[in-house]
């Protein structure tokens, strides 16, 4: 009974953000060209508001707020890297987006590997770009419908079962239902649902914690004697700093580089609103650290998990703290919460697939409108792809292709956001620079058990260190050892299209860049 009663409330949350994406949908001037920029980018007008609220949704997705309660409730303190990382967002994000979005928007660009394309003129960069934000992001979306599948089994529906692909499919239609007429219009509406049911359900489980297990001080010795008592080995190691502090770093410059991030920092109005809304994603952060008490609550609540699942502590604390109505409100906030960053991602997913591989290389004399049409499609078939994806592979699998795609992405780092500063670099140096990065990351990655963290040093020196920043040093280096080299080996440099002062326009049928 209490599986049903979850279900036909989690199904009511869902019908409320169908409501929110069809007001979305409708946003859209009637008389409006289709066009990727207006699609995809709202039209570059989305003021600081709905720049914040997107962002924000995007960033700090519902399965963020299952997993770093898991990671408190499984190994403690470590958790709070997320923390640390997220506060380090907003100085990042005020340093190199805004300047990326005044950029993109003067010279008509829409994706990431499109700046790098205009900034190297060099193709194999820019598809390299392209190819490693849709193989680093896939993953990532996986996992938002990981944690969907989560809360679908804390309800007692089994993902594979006849509810279970009913539910699934009803979050899917609603996806077509928000990216195909309104783009990031209709997420921008999404974006105030999700933030008002995050907060209101991370605000009603804090209160529950401490109704039912008493005042934080009281939660805090109860986990610490269920650690001692069970055994559990949870805790930061005195020589886990360099894991700690690359952790924290390395995440929160990976984060900058997936194409969901600049997808949205772009669609802003301009760099002064990207900066303005950006000040109040600590709100988001503090929303973070509410919900990282939740995992010290779940210790104290005495409750279990199955091994290797830290990840379902939350819903596991719904289950002992909420009644059935409740917890079915709780479970529908985080199902429906994870709808809209998953949006956003087979959206920035697709344009970067139609803009960078499919109008590059496939079909040169492709429309806008015909970029749209193929970009609605394709973002379609993404979704599609990381259903099926999740379900067919087991958790851990998705979250260690995570957690490659992590290393994956800020691979990208030196090509699009050293280049925002400095030209100094070759392109040629700076594929190979990536090359490497992505070949050792997987290296380590794979031959540790796809830990995050491997022992590295150099003689009696070692430490700890995030293996993406192991990697991302061996290609600043590769970069910057090549880069004086191939000058003088008469290897030309490609042409810098935004310094020559030209634009990405439309000419006839294809895109040029031509001379302001």
């Amino acid at each position: 009974m209490g599986g049903i009663i979850n279900g036909a409330i989690a199904v009511g949350f869902a019908l409320i953000t169908g409501g929110a994406a069809l007001a979305g949908a409708r946003g859209a001037p009637r008389d409006e060209l289709p066009h990727p920029a207006r699609w995809a980018l709202a039209g570059r007008g989305l003021g600081t508001a709905s720049t914040s609220l997107l962002l924000g949704g995007t960033v700090y997705t519902a399965y963020t707020y299952i997993a770093v309660p898991g990671l408190m409730f499984g190994t403690g303190g470590l958790a709070l890297y997320s923390l640390v990382y997220t506060m380090l967002l907003s100085p990042l994000i005020m340093v190199l987006l805004p300047r990326l979005r005044d950029i993109a928007a003067r010279h008509g660009l829409i994706t990431g590997a499109d700046y790098v394309r205009a900034r190297h003129g060099s193709q194999p960069l820019a598809l390299a770009v392209a190819l490693t934000g849709i193989l680093a992001t896939m993953p990532y979306l996986a996992l938002q419908v990981v944690g969907m599948t989560a809360v679908l089994r804390s309800m007692g529906i089994a993902p594979t079962s006849l509810a279970g692909g009913a539910a699934l499919a009803l979050l899917f239609a609603l996806f077509a239902l928000v990216t195909h007429p309104g783009g990031l219009r209709a997420c921008a509406r999404m974006s105030v649902v999700k933030a008002l049911l995050i907060g209101a359900m991370v605000a009603v489980l804090v209160t529950l914690a401490v109704t039912e297990l008493g005042p934080p001080g009281r939660v805090f010795a109860l986990a610490d004697h269920r650690i001692a008592t069970d055994g559990l080995t949870i805790g930061v190691p005195p020589q886990g700093f360099t894991a700690y502090a690359t952790l924290a770093l390395g995440s929160a410059l990976a984060q900058l580089m997936y194409p969901q991030v600049l997808l949205v920092s772009l669609a802003s109005r301009s760099g002064n609103t990207l900066r303005a809304a950006t000040n109040f994603l600590p709100a988001w952060s503090l929303s973070l650290g509410l919900s990282a008490f939740l995992g010290v609550a779940a210790l104290a609540s005495g409750g279990h998990t199955p091994s290797g699942h830290a990840e379902l502590a939350v819903p596991m604390l719904v289950r002992t703290l909420a009644p059935d109505w409740l917890a079915g409100v709780l479970f529908g906030a985080l199902a429906v919460g994870g709808l809209l960053p998953a949006v956003v991602m087979a959206m920035s997913m697709a344009m970067l697939l139609v803009r960078n591989v499919y109008s590059e290389y496939l079909n040169p004399t492709a429309t806008p409108k015909h970029e749209v049409r193929v970009a609605r499609g394709a973002s379609l078939a993404i979704m599609a792809g990381a259903v099926a994806f999740a379900l067919l592979l087991q958790p851990q699998d998705t979250i260690n292709l995570h957690l490659l795609g992590g290393i994956w992405i800020l691979q990208t780092l030196p090509a699009v956001a050293l280049s925002l500063f400095t030209q100094w670099f070759h392109q040629r140096a700076l594929f190979i620079g990536w090359a490497a990065g992505m070949v050792l990351g997987t290296a380590l990655a794979g031959l540790h058990g796809f830990s995050s963290v491997v022992d590295l040093g150099i003689g009696p020196f070692h430490a700890p260190v995030y293996v993406a920043m192991a990697a991302l040093a061996v290609n600043l280096v590769t970069a910057a050892v090549l880069t004086p080299l191939l000058g003088p080996l008469g290897v030309p440099r490609g042409h810098d299209s935004i310094a020559g002062g030209a634009a990405w326009e439309r000419r006839g049928s294809k895109y040029a860049f031509v001379v302001e």
